[in-house]
């Protein structure tokens, strides 16, 4: 079976987690860009696989499966290990509990409509969420050395990296919301039919 190249670029975002995992606990600038780098390479490659899957008209059973996955173990391992290092800390804690919360929910509900064969198309709202989450968790990601790393002049990256957090965690309760109450609105129109 030949393996299609937006499958290879899911396959390899899972396989940069364990490096990026290393990445994060190496000191100083480097260990900071490196993991920075490979986690927008991972995000890169969540855009380029489906667009081109779609392009090429090369999407899969396979692909529809690993890609979520990948999504989701890259996303909750950078946010596990910056709360744990305490660059996500206190209050701020609940905006990426808010976050990996709604990403096991939302994989729930579409395994359980995937039953009743529905499909739940991702809204553009919710790919301006992706995009703020992955933007926001990079900034977080280059630490201590982010305004050299970034470059943001007069402005702290990792106060913007908390800001934009909090703002992919609204635009993820509005989403995770609407995909709820259709999920919801299924399962009660199929009790109703038994």
């Amino acid at each position: 079976m030949k393996i299609k190249i937006p499958n290879i670029l899911t396959i390899g975002r899972i396989i940069i987690v364990p490096f990026f995992v290393l990445a994060f606990y190496l000191p100083g600038f480097y260990g900071d860009f490196i993991a920075f780098a490979l986690f927008i390479a991972a995000s890169f490659t969540d855009f380029l696989d489906g667009l081109l899957a779609r392009m090429f008209k090369e999407e899969s059973k396979l692909g529809e499966l690993l890609d979520p996955i990948a999504d989701k173990i890259i996303v909750a391992a950078a946010l596990i290990l910056l709360v744990m290092n305490g660059t996500i800390k206190n209050y701020e804690v609940l905006a990426a509990i808010i976050i990996l919360t709604r990403e096991i929910l939302i994989s729930g509900l579409r395994e359980f409509l995937a039953k009743g064969q529905i499909k739940m198309p991702v809204s553009n709202l919710a790919k301006l969420k992706t995009f703020l989450q992955m933007f926001s968790i990079a900034i977080l990601l280059t630490g201590e050395t982010g305004n050299k790393i970034l470059n943001f002049q007069d402005y702290n990256a990792q106060t913007i990296g908390i800001i934009l957090l909090w703002l992919s965690a609204f635009l993820t309760l509005y989403t995770g919301y609407e995909y709820l109450r259709k999920g919801i609105d299924h399962a009660i129109s199929e009790d109703e039919k038994n």
